[in-house]
């Protein structure tokens, strides 16, 4: 067998790199929005959790750290400036949802908690940073070399 013998083999078959990148691209959209709603939905549930019967401040604890990483990984899977809008659209009608009376008059994130402002606050800001960061960030070297999409 010679080099030239290598050389003629046809490439392997398969799915072009874009459809692939797209689909790729896709599966983390998907993959964000639902992240987005569960971290809301973790952070409802631990929004009334007591220690010796004092409310303590987690969930905006996890609101913020939850909304930075959701935001950059919204970024890194999607490859768009716009992505962080991702996570943060089903975040914000969650706690807006949560935030309203049933006709039952049940209520999932009441006025005199602390706790739940504190996280819609910190969860608000956190996605409003991430947002504007990703609107004066410098495109980097690396996605500068990749060809257009």
């Amino acid at each position: 067998m010679t080099v030239l013998d290598d050389q003629d083999a046809p490439p392997p078959a398969g799915p072009p790199p874009r459809l692939l990148d797209l689909g790729l691209r896709l599966a983390g959209a998907i993959v964000v929005v639902v992240a987005g709603v569960l971290t809301g939905v973790l952070e409802l549930l631990l929004a009334t959790v007591r220690v010796g019967g004092q409310l303590i401040g987690v969930s905006a604890l996890l609101a913020v750290g939850a909304n930075i990483a959701l935001s950059w990984f919204a970024y890194e899977v999607v490859g768009r400036r716009w992505a962080v809008a991702l996570p943060a659209v089903p975040w914000f009608a969650l706690m807006a949802v949560a935030a309203v009376r049933t006709s039952e008059g049940d209520l999932l994130l009441a006025g005199d908690n602390w706790v739940g402002l504190a996280m819609i606050v910190a969860g608000a800001m956190t996605f409003a940073v991430m947002g504007f960061r990703q609107i004066l960030a410098q495109p980097s070297p690396l996605r500068l070399m990749t060809p257009p999409r």
